[in-house]
């Protein structure tokens, strides 16, 4: 049967159920509830006030209806143009949605069950568990569970960063034990049989201990001169055919082919005493190999449902692609659950938003939030390591800044204005590099920045504004702007989805004033 005739054929009869349209109900209260159409989802704002709303929507070809995370005073009072602080007002909490999504469905209930276990090891009791209708399961814990405040922040206006810090902690919680759970039931040399991955790709994992991520596999070459015998080693060289000469200036020998070894390195994390990334040669305890095999490369689990107004498959919803229904499990269940129990037609109803008790989960959003703030200092390291690679210094060039109004701005820099909620100091350094290499006045540079600042959510503190302001004026070098390609900043805030045409948004302004200074002739 086709997938449409297949999900329309049961879904009057399903949401016809008296019980079915109460979970629902129950659930969707103070949320914002979006029917889908099938392939299309309905108008937003919309929610549900009664069951027969339910039914409405279904005559009217409602297959399935899908929730907010957020919990408001009312729903319908959201507009897609209102700012944060007019959200904060509306929004009477939000729950915590942990959703588990990978390719195959017992790798998603291990990674539920190790998620259980890490929630229970932190003093969360009270939380409960759904089939998501396809291949993958939802954790909530509720809005209580939180409190009402937290180190003097009203916990109701901590969306989405709270819930998204407590979801990126958690996976990294589970993450070593998620690899070598898998890899038990999943065999690396099948895998390397059905895909292009190699079998050591599979099977060589090891972790640096300091953020507790995967750490990226590199190549140690050892280097001798055939005359003079000096010995040099290089990292993940590219060997060639040609012979290299000796370092040694006043050596005429060649550099000959010693040995070559294996080593790691954490792209996340920066070696203080010689400001370089973290590696296995200088620090050896500092890395970890696993058993098992690297599951992220085929099987990898994602957590993070968190931006605002984010939806996610209701309870006891159907899915549109197996036309099953995202039951509600119960913990003992878990193990032995399988796809065929949550046929539409033989479910029974079981709460999915237990009672929690009141700041029952303060240690796992302390824990998180500590370890949150230590992995944003590690990226700050990392990405100041990588600016001081990427930037150019030049001389600088003759620019009239009389010409250059903020019309010819090229696009990622018009959107890197409206401000930003994510990397606003790596905003910052590419807004101070592209001002002073185009000559704009001192004056200018503060006034901009500062209007630009407003727009952030939240601003960066103005010592820190003043201070790099400083430093980038006082500079009689010209540091120029990144590369469009250096995706720590671009892609990475979202001014870009694909790679300009050209390199450096300096080279879009020369060829704006370009098309400008003909236009006047013409």
């Amino acid at each position: 049967m086709e997938r449409e005739p297949k999900i329309k054929s049961i879904t009057k009869l399903y949401y016809s159920n008296p019980a079915v349209q109460q979970a629902i109900l129950e659930f969707s209260k103070n949320r914002e509830v979006v029917p889908r159409y099938l392939d299309f989802f309905g108008k937003r704002p919309d929610t549900i006030i009664y069951s027969s709303d339910i039914l409405e929507m279904v005559n009217k070809g409602a297959t399935s209806f899908h929730v907010s995370e957020e919990i408001w005073e009312d729903p319908l009072l959201i507009s897609a143009e209102m700012s944060r602080e007019e959200l904060n007002k509306i929004r009477k909490g939000w729950d915590l949605i942990l959703d588990i999504d990978s390719p195959f469905f017992d790798c998603s209930k291990i990674a539920a069950q190790l998620l259980i276990d890490a929630l229970e090891a932190h003093g969360v009791k009270n939380y409960g568990i759904k089939f998501s209708g396809s291949k993958g399961l939802h954790l909530i814990v509720p809005f209580k569970a939180f409190g009402e405040e937290y180190e003097g922040k009203k916990t109701k206006e901590m969306f989405p960063e709270w819930p998204r810090a407590i979801s990126n902690y958690l996976i990294n919680y589970i993450r070593k034990d998620y690899n070598k759970e898998v890899g038990k039931i999943i065999s690396a040399r099948e895998i390397a049989g059905r895909t292009n991955l190699k079998e050591e790709d599979l099977t060589d994992v090891v972790y640096c201990l300091r953020c507790n991520k995967p750490a990226t596999k590199g190549t140690l070459v050892k280097l001798k001169c055939n005359v003079c015998n000096i010995q040099i080693e290089r990292k993940n060289p590219k060997l060639t055919k040609r012979k290299l000469r000796c370092l040694n200036e006043k050596c005429p020998g060649f550099l000959e082919f010693v040995s070559k070894e294996n080593f790691y390195l954490c792209e996340n994390c920066i070696d203080p005493e010689n400001n370089s990334q973290l590696d296995s040669i200088k620090n050896p305890d500092d890395f970890e190999p696993i058993k098992g095999i690297n599951v992220e490369k085929i099987a990898g689990v994602d957590l993070v449902l968190v931006s605002s107004r984010h939806l996610f498959r209701a309870p006891y919803s159907l899915h549109e692609k197996t036309a099953l229904s995202s039951v509600v499990i119960k913990k003992e269940e878990l193990k032995d659950f399988s796809p065929k129990d949550a046929n539409p037609l033989k479910i029974r109803i079981i709460n999915f938003l237990p009672e929690a008790k009141e700041g029952e989960a303060l240690k796992l959003l302390s824990a998180a939030l500590e370890w949150n703030k230590r992995m944003e200092e590690i990226k700050e390291k990392t990405d100041e390591k990588k600016i001081k690679k990427d930037y150019k210094i030049t001389k600088q060039e003759e620019i009239n800044p009389a010409e250059i109004t903020e019309d010819i701005f090229p696009e990622p820099i018009k959107k890197l204005l409206k401000g930003l909620k994510d990397g606003k100091k790596r905003g910052l350094f590419i807004l101070i590099t592209f001002f002073k290499s185009l000559n704009f006045p001192a004056e200018y540079i503060n006034n901009r920045i500062r209007e630009w600042n407003k727009l952030n959510e939240p601003p960066l503190k103005e010592g820190y504004i003043k201070s790099q302001i400083n430093w980038h004026l006082r500079q009689k070098r010209n540091i120029l702007p990144p590369n469009y390609s250096n995706e720590v900043f671009y892609k990475d805030l979202g001014l870009i989805e694909k790679k300009p045409i050209t390199k450096n948004p300096l080279v879009d302004i020369k060829k704006n004033l370009f098309k400008k200074s003909l236009k006047k002739e013409n």
